[in-house]
C-alpha cells in the first residue's frame, strides 16, 4: 500500500508540474497564477492525512522550487505546501462520518489565501518584493478565484485516485458512511451475545 500511494503521488505531483509549468504558467492570467499543484496536495491530504499531506506538499513544493524558470529561493514553496499539505490532512474526514461535498472546496479556499499570504511573507524575509509590486490583496484575490475555479475538477478526481491507492486510508467512506455504521453496530450485537436484528437469543432449558 505504501509503494502504491508513493508511486500515485509521484505520479500525480510530476503531472501537476508539467501542467503548472508548461500551460497555467504560459496564460499570463493577470495577478496570482492557478495553483496546480496545491490543488493535488490538498486533495492528497484530504485522504492520506496529515503525514502524507506534508511528505506529498514537501516534495511537490521542493520539485517546484528546482524547476525551472523558477526564480525564488529553494526551499520557499516546499514549505508553504508541507504546510498546505499537513492542514489539509488534519481535515480528513474520520471513519463512518458523512462529509459534505462543499469541505474540499472550503479547504481549497482557505489554502489558497493562507498559501499566498505565506509565500508572499517568506519570500519578504528574503528579500524578494514582487509581491509588494504586484499587491498582496490583488494576489490573494485571484489565487482564490483561480483556485476554486480548477478545484472541482482537479480535487474530487485526485481523492478519488488516492482512495483506490489505499482503500484503508478511506476510513469508512470507502463502503459508504452507512454501510460502516451498519457493520459495526453488527460487529457489537454478536459480540455481545445478541443478534444483528437486536433480539435476545432465547435457549431451552
Amino acid at each position: 500500500m505504501v509503494i502504491k500511494r508513493a508511486l500515485l503521488s509521484a505520479v500525480l505531483v510530476l503531472l501537476a508540474l508539467v501542467l503548472q509549468v508548461s500551460v497555467l504558467g504560459r496564460l499570463q492570467l493577470p495577478g496570482a497564477t492557478p495553483d496546480l499543484l496545491l490543488l493535488v496536495v490538498v486533495g492528497l491530504g484530504l485522504v492520506f492525512g496529515p503525514s502524507g499531506g506534508c511528505l506529498t506538499g514537501f516534495a511537490a513544493g521542493l520539485l517546484a522550487d528546482l524547476a525551472p524558470p523558477s526564480d525564488h529561493a529553494i526551499g520557499r514553496y516546499a514549505l508553504v505546501l508541507c504546510l498546505m499539505g499537513y492542514a489539509a490532512g488534519l481535515l480528513r474526514a474520520e471513519p463512518g462520518r458523512p462529509r459534505s461535498v462543499l469541505v474540499p472546496l472550503v479547504v481549497v479556499a482557505g489554502a489558497a489565501l493562507v498559501s499566498t499570504v505565506l509565500y508572499a511573507g517568506v519570500g519578504a524575509l528574503v528579500g524578494d518584493t514582487a509581491a509588494r509590486h504586484v499587491g498582496l490583496p490583488s494576489l490573494m484575490v485571484t489565487a482564490l478565484l483561480y483556485d476554486l475555479l480548477l478545484a472541482p475538477f482537479v480535487v474530487p478526481a485526485v481523492m478519488l485516485l488516492a482512495r483506490w491507492a489505499d482503500p484503508s486510508a478511506a476510513g469508512g467512506e470507502v463502503n459508504g458512511p452507512g454501510l460502516g455504521t451498519i457493520a459495526r453496530y453488527r460487529t457489537t450485537r454478536e459480540s455481545s451475545g445478541l443478534p444483528s436484528s437486536g433480539r435476545k437469543i432465547r435457549t431451552k432449558s
